[in-house]
């Protein structure tokens, strides 16, 4: 059964060192490969619209047909973030190929005792010079959500706000989001997922932002690295008055 995630208390964004949440903390994000800490709602990071930098090498050789190419046959790549490949969505064949291998990856946040998921990098397509259209990303999505659904998991939409309220969005659960403070979209967050909108913030700007939003939103301020306590660079904050 698909559990959603609890409306109240605070959330952190750990992606990098697994480390304990702090108090108040009842939703914690961490990576597939991780667990969720005992007593929280443990939402499972997966790049499913991109490949990881360390997978690079086992897409190309496996299944370079899922790889998105240039004009020039070269892969295409997240221009923030190299090694980062955009998986080919352009047809239902290479949509279903995709999925059945990020489905592999559904299973396992549920062996690791994950209660929902974060597909993350919906918005590839605008990335992708034309090549994949937000139709082709919304087909693609809606595969994942009803295989996530089927393993009891929660979905959450990952950032792309143009997607609300379009004809076509799948049944996502709820929100994750990066930098709606700063990029003034949040109110359109909240108010299609209500309290269920989580929301990072990698600057103090958008941080403040975010906050005077006020609940439901909640907000964590966090590095952009997602560095654990005591390494270089760490940032972790909480809203005033919402830890």
């Amino acid at each position: 059964m698909v559990r959603l995630p609890p409306e109240t208390g605070a959330f952190d964004y750990q992606l990098d060192e697994a480390y304990p949440p702090g108090p108040g903390v009842s939703v914690v994000v961490r990576d597939r490969s991780s667990r969720p800490p005992a007593g929280t709602y443990g939402v499972c990071y997966v790049n499913a619209f991109q490949t990881q930098p360390e997978d690079r090498a086992t897409w190309l050789r496996e299944r370079p047909f899922l790889v998105l190419r240039d004009a020039a046959g070269a892969s295409v790549e997240d221009p923030d973030w190299p090694g980062e490949m955009l998986l080919d969505l352009g047809d239902r064949d290479r949509r279903t190929g995709a999925a059945a291998v990020v489905v592999g990856e559904l299973d396992r946040c549920v062996r690791n005792g994950f209660r929902a998921v974060e597909l993350d990098n919906l918005d590839s397509w605008t990335r992708s010079g034309g090549r994949i259209t937000k139709a082709d990303a919304t087909a693609y999505a809606g595969l994942l959500v009803g295989a996530a659904h089927t393993r009891g998991l929660a979905v959450a939409q990952k950032n792309a706000a143009e997607l609300l309220g379009t004809p076509g969005l799948p049944a996502f659960d709820f929100a994750v989001t990066e930098d709606c403070g700063a990029f003034d979209e949040c109110e359109p967050f909240t108010r299609v997922y209500g309290a269920r909108v989580l929301d990072v913030e990698y600057t103090d700007a958008g941080f403040d932002v975010a906050c005077a939003t006020g609940p439901p939103l909640r907000v964590v301020r966090r590095d952009l690295e997602l560095a654990a306590p005591g390494a270089p660079g760490h940032v972790l904050r909480q809203c005033p008055g919402r830890s």
